[in-house]
């Protein structure tokens, strides 16, 4: 017998199979068909053509195949193949040498149960070997015949034998994973035929030991797997389950092979749920970046710099509780109330340096105590000149003319003004009770109003001083006696910031003022006095008048 050298072998090897043992199914797809070709390869008591492929024999099968596990598969498999030895296919001669006096043509009909012993390589990878051992029952029908005993001598007759012998099998294969639902696979293993080694070959020549007993044969084989079934895919995201680490993709998401959404930055957020896809960000921003970590996406930081651990507003930007234009971790003065101006440090500005800010400083252009309202304070000599002013204030008799000894003292009082030009001047008129109220009233206006006439026209302005009357109706001391009348004729000087409330209402409560009074167009309470101006010259009489009240 001529023998293959190990190329052609090698070659052969590649082209042939082993088994109806399907090698297609998967985890995913649990159930498979194969369809193969195959060749057989006798050996017994006959000789041996193992690895002859000379006039080799052609048949084929299927097999239905199980997933079990990553590592066992199990099938039914049906083959059909021709087993001839020799190889060399013809009829017998009476010239055919006496070493080939006998031959056998037997048509086999295999069916096994295999378990296939798989690798537990992962099903993605191209290349899975395997061993597969099969029982099974093989039906045979067999042509046997005999040669010439001698060259020339006649022919033996011929014999046909029809059996059925359980048969094990053992091979090895490789199978191929072209597509996750398409194998092509190549096997080579051995039968061993159970029964009684002549009912094959027509021969018990060499019976000895059960390896030399029973019958034996090769068989290759090729073929493709084809899977079926579909995985389950509870997601529908193309991944199956058992693969899928992240089963609840939402639908309609695009997905990587593990199932999981695709996250093109690799920031840990899903495109689909990722405003900035491309740029690595935060999951708490959906997938956009915040350089300066102040928790705001930078495409929506107004102050894309915000120093580390400054609080923000929704813009990014540096919280400003007072809104003073002043960020909160700059701001010494943070509760600034609203449309105060303030300086670079957020604090009210305080023009005078006096330590009462502007906004509440009647007199931000000069320095004054808080307790003034940040306005100077009048000197002590000159509120003694004001508070004693009463006295040295003179008109003459029942009139509201100005003495000329009054001058000095309102002379005094003029500077005091200019000296405090954030001061205003309240005058109050007051009499005793002699007299008319109506009266009384009339002319403690009047004599008001004629001292705040002498300082207005030494340039004090007209708002600065208030002139009111009060009558009779607030005495400081008792109407009864004529000291206590004197006291109670009296024109008062109060100095008040302007702005505040005057000075006289506030000692004596409220009365119009002189300029109330004229722009209102009315005319000053009470009857008219006598003599407000220098008295005229008459006649008198030569009776003696009699006397009138004083004032």
């Amino acid at each position: 017998m001529r023998h293959l050298s190990p190329k052609t072998l090698l070659l052969g090897m590649g082209m042939l199979a082993a088994v109806p043992e399907i090698h297609a199914q998967t985890a995913d797809h649990k159930t498979a068909l194969s369809l193969y070709g195959t060749t057989l390869q006798y050996r017994g008591d006959l000789g041996s053509n193992f690895w002859d492929l000379r006039n080799g024999t052609v048949g084929g099968g299927a097999s239905l195949t199980r997933y079990m596990s990553k590592g066992l598969d199990i099938n039914l498999s049906a083959n059909y193949t021709k087993l001839r030895y020799p190889s060399e296919s013809g009829t017998f001669t009476s010239q055919t040498p006496l070493a080939n006096n006998q031959r056998f043509d037997a048509s086999m009909w295999s069916y096994g149960l295999g378990f296939k012993l798989k690798l537990p390589i992962k099903d993605e990878f191209f290349l899975h070997p395997y061993i597969l051992l099969q029982p099974g029952f093989t039906w045979v029908n067999t042509d046997r015949s005999n040669g010439p005993a001698s060259p020339g001598a006649p022919l033996a007759a011929a014999s046909n034998a029809r059996y059925g012998s359980f048969d094990g099998q053992a091979a090895l294969g490789l199978d191929f994973h072209i597509t996750p639902g398409f194998i092509f696979f190549v096997q080579a293993g051995q039968h061993y035929l159970l029964t009684d080694d002549n009912r094959l070959d027509g021969s018990a020549a060499n019976s000895d030991g059960f390896w030399n007993k029973h019958d034996r044969y090769m068989q290759f084989s090729s073929g493709v797997t084809v899977a079926f079934g579909k995985a389950k895919d509870s997601d529908g995201d193309g991944v199956p389950d058992r693969k899928d680490k992240c089963p609840n993709t939402p639908s309609g998401v695009k997905v990587d092979v593990n199932g999981c959404p695709l996250d093109t930055d690799g920031d840990g957020v899903p495109d689909y749920q990722d405003k900035c896809p491309d740029v690595k960000g935060l999951a708490a921003l959906q997938g956009c970046p915040d350089a300066d970590g102040d928790g705001v996406a930078d495409a929506d930081d107004k102050c894309p710099n915000t120093p580390a651990g400054v609080r923000v507003d929704a813009t990014g930007c540096p919280l400003d509780s007072d809104g003073d234009g002043v960020a909160d971790y700059l701001d010494k003065c943070p509760n600034t109330p609203a449309g105060v101006k303030v300086d670079a440090t957020g604090c009210p500005i305080d023009t005078d340096g006096d330590g009462v800010p502007d906004y509440q400083d009647k007199c931000p252009d000069r320095a004054g105590p808080a307790s003034n309202k940040g306005c100077p304070e009048i000197k002590a000599e000159d509120k003694k000149i004001l508070n004693e002013a009463t006295k040295y204030i003179n008109f003459d008799f029942n009139k509201a003319t100005l003495k000329t000894s009054s001058y000095a003292k309102l002379n005094q009082m003029v500077q005091i003004m200019n000296d405090y030009p954030d001061y205003s001047l309240s005058i109050a008129g007051h009499t005793d009770s002699k007299g008319a109220d109506d009266y009384n009233l009339r002319l403690s206006y009047e004599r008001a109003a004629s001292a705040r006439k002498y300082m207005l026209s030494k340039g004090i302005p007209a708002d600065r001083i208030e002139a009111r009357g009060y009558g009779e109706t607030k005495p400081i001391a008792d109407n009864k006696t004529a000291a206590g009348q004197a006291l109670n004729r009296r024109v008062d000087f109060d100095p008040y910031l302007t702005g505040d409330t005057n000075a006289a209402e506030a000692k004596y409560g409220p009365a119009p003022t002189i300029a109330d009074i004229k722009a209102a167009g009315n005319k000053l309470p009470g009857k008219k006095t006598t003599g407000t101006g220098a008295p005229r010259s008459r006649k008198a009489p030569l009776k003696k008048a009699p006397l009138k009240k004083r004032k």
